[in-house]
């Protein structure tokens, strides 16, 4: 069981020696390991949008689904306030923050591993190979070669629609990466 629980943390999927599909217990860990994951990345992206570590810590974060699943089209509500919703069955967390709303892959885009948020040094940080990013997702040094990913976002009134099969690279989509957001 450990070994599934690690190869999902370190991304490396050739890894596994082992089934745990059967096992309560090991489904139960993986949620938790995931939801610490998705609170981690949470972190890590309201760092992304320029907030500072007090200013983190005081805004909301819960899990949600999506409201609708359409395609690869999933809709969101507008957060009501500055704050986060985690998917964490879709891997994406919705950011309200300063009249925008972004929404983030929590994968590093080096090797997918979960991206952590360096409180000390305001920046988030691949736990795998230690590429670092500044607050806004772009690309410090390490092993990856760009910034963060974002994924394609439209609003329908009081709702976000996330496109999942458009995801941005800062270095080959550079005008869609920098417009993957949403003026309120």
């Amino acid at each position: 069981m450990s070994s599934r629980i690690e190869e999902r943390q370190h991304g490396d999927a050739t890894s596994t020696t082992e089934s745990c599909d059967a096992c309560p217990l090991g489904a139960a860990i993986e949620r938790r390991a995931f939801f610490r994951e998705a609170v981690t990345a949470a972190a890590g992206a309201f760092a992304a949008l320029g907030i500072v570590a007090a200013e983190a810590r005081a805004l909301p974060v819960r899990a949600v689904s999506a409201l609708s699943v359409r395609g690869d089209e999933r809709t969101y509500p507008i957060p009501a306030a500055d704050g986060a919703t985690i998917d964490k069955e879709e891997s994406v967390i919705v950011v309200r923050w300063q009249n925008a709303i972004y929404v983030f892959s929590l994968a590093c885009p080096h090797q997918n591993t979960a991206l952590k948020w360096e409180q000390r040094d305001a920046q988030f940080q691949c736990p795998k190979h230690h590429s670092k990013y500044r607050p806004d997702g772009s690309f410090i040094e390490g092993r990856a070669t760009r910034g963060m990913d974002r994924f394609a976002v439209r609003r329908d009134e009081e709702k976000v629609v996330v496109d999942l099969d458009k995801l941005y690279q800062q270095d080959s989509d550079p005008a869609e990466w920098k417009a993957a957001v949403i003026p309120l």
